[in-house]
């Protein structure tokens, strides 16, 4: 399982990868468009950049798994957009959008998740990995 600290040098890694390249390489991983979700930290109130993939696009909302690998322990990220909803996402290297996140609710878990496990059965190793049901979350945009 990856520390936080490893969470951090694979995100460095990645935007490393995406200047080196003038944005070229690095946002598509596995299939799945990349993106770059920044909340507002919920102890700091400081803007927090991670790059993340979405496996589903439901809409005109994206869909991300809050898996962090399998940990039992929700990623920062989560907990972060949990308590602030307000966003902003960089998708594919386009301009940054406000968005409002969501919580799948647990109909909507039951509904996406075979979608999402459907294609990227590295999200499917992962719940069995924890107890914690890993979330989806929903970016949507403005209305």
């Amino acid at each position: 399982m990856l520390t936080d600290v490893g969470f951090k040098a694979m995100n460095a890694t990645h935007r490393i990868l995406l200047k080196i390249s003038g944005g070229r390489v690095g946002w598509t991983a596995q299939d799945m468009p990349v993106l770059e979700l920044t909340t507002t930290g919920r102890k700091s109130g400081q803007p927090r950049s991670v790059m993340l993939t979405s496996p589903l696009q439901e809409g005109a909302a994206l869909v991300v798994v809050a898996s962090r690998g399998g940990d039992d322990q929700p990623p920062a990220w989560y907990l972060n957009l949990r308590d602030n909803p307000d966003v902003r996402v960089r998708l594919q290297g386009g301009p940054s959008q406000p968005m409002r996140a969501r919580i799948a609710t647990p109909a909507e878990r039951e509904r996406l998740w075979p979608l999402v496990i459907a294609d990227h059965q590295n999200y499917a190793g992962y719940q069995t990995k924890t107890t914690r049901v890993i979330p989806l979350v929903l970016l949507d945009p403005p209305r």
